[in-house]
């Protein structure tokens, strides 16, 4: 059967759908061969093939070859039975012959319809699914349909795939309401027994790189790159960069002239701190500007078990700890030290009792 507009109408549904014509066709092929099998009661397996380039589809009904005769399927012939047909046939041969199907009745067309939709279906998914794992990693917009036990769900503009945000993923403050359009971070995709599910965050420390890269042409670039990076999702991120170039200023390409990038960060971060912070190799000058905006006036050091004592003015105490020890912890997380932040009177106190103990001793000596 010659079908020209038929074949046609395949490269207008590629061209519309972006879905690969091949797949398509093996839809089609697929749809077509249930619908007849179904209609017409043959027990021969059926075969549809969509010929493109001739524009033909044909239609075959075959046997496969097998030895035995015991519980064979309709679909199979024995061996003896097979060389009446054709006397060379050998066991798992394929015999058969086209065949002209009469005008599929409506039940069957309607078969076809949903076989054909259903893999039409799928391969959208699966190609949508493709272009979604391209994009994690990166900012997104979406807008929140509904709110079901504190888990927003969003539809990813663009793509009409839906997005879903758990609870450690949103940022403690942040107010969520139905048809409110945000950014998010496509954070991974995740394969479920119900199907796969784009994973989507706003607390994730990668939503600030990602702002920053954005705003920053220079860590776009990788002029400027970002050693490590730590959040503590609506309080504080604290972010260290560093640049091979010696004429260029990380931190004044990150900050923005008048801080105007960084305040459109914090803009889209609701008022959330953000340090940034110059990475060095050495570890003191490292810790010293982690615990920013503290200033510190000593660090000693204990590398093998990566522990370090600072000492800050006892006026700076509770700004180098931060609310609920929160600014300590992140310069910890930064720099990967296990941090004790200590007033410069505590130590000289302790150093007191330790050399007044030192006289005492020698006293009884």
């Amino acid at each position: 059967m010659v079908n020209k507009e038929f074949f046609l109408a395949l490269d207008q549904i590629e061209a519309e759908l972006k879905i690969d014509k091949q797949q398509l066709i093996k839809s089609l092929e697929a749809g077509l061969a249930s619908a007849y099998k179904n209609e017409s009661g043959e027990p021969r397996a059926i075969k549809v093939t969509l010929d493109e380039e001739s524009a033909r589809i044909s239609c075959m009904a075959y046997y496969t070859v097998v030895e035995y005769y015991d519980e064979i399927e309709d679909s199979e012939i024995t061996l003896e039975e097979a060389r009446k047909i054709k006397p060379d046939a050998e066991i798992g041969d394929i015999i058969g012959e086209y065949i002209a199907p009469k005008n599929l009745s409506r039940i069957a067309a309607q078969t076809a319809k949903q076989v054909i939709t259903q893999r039409i279906t799928e391969a959208k998914k699966a190609r949508i699914m493709a272009e979604m794992s391209e994009r994690e990693g990166e900012i997104m917009m979406a807008i929140i349909r509904r709110i079901d036990n504190n888990i927003v769900y969003v539809e990813i503009l663009g793509s009409q795939m839906e997005g879903v945000m758990n609870m450690s993923d949103q940022v403690a403050g942040e107010k969520y309401a139905v048809n409110d359009r945000l950014k998010v971070y496509v954070k991974k995709i995740r394969t479920t027994s119900w199907g796969s599910q784009v994973m989507v965050s706003r607390s994730n420390a990668g939503f600030v790189k990602r702002l920053f890269e954005i705003e920053v042409p220079e860590l776009k670039s990788g002029l400027v790159k970002v050693k490590n990076i730590v959040r503590e999702a609506g309080y504080r991120t604290k972010m260290s960069v560093y640049t091979e170039d010696p004429n260029l200023d990380a931190i004044g390409a990150c900050i923005g002239s008048r801080g105007v990038r960084v305040n459109a960060i914090v803009s889209e971060l609701g008022g959330e701190k953000v340090d940034v912070i110059l990475y060095t190799n050495d570890p003191i000058d490292y810790i010293s500007r982690a615990l920013s905006p503290a200033k510190v006036m000593m660090v000693q050091l204990n590398e093998e078990e990566m522990k370090a004592k600072v000492v800050v003015p006892d006026d700076k105490l509770s700004l180098a700890i931060g609310k609920s020890g929160q600014n300590a912890r992140l310069a910890a997380r930064l720099t990967g030290y296990k941090i004790d932040v200590k007033p410069y009177s505590a130590v000289i106190e302790s150093l007191n009792e330790q050399s007044d103990l030192d006289l005492g001793d020698g006293d009884e000596q």
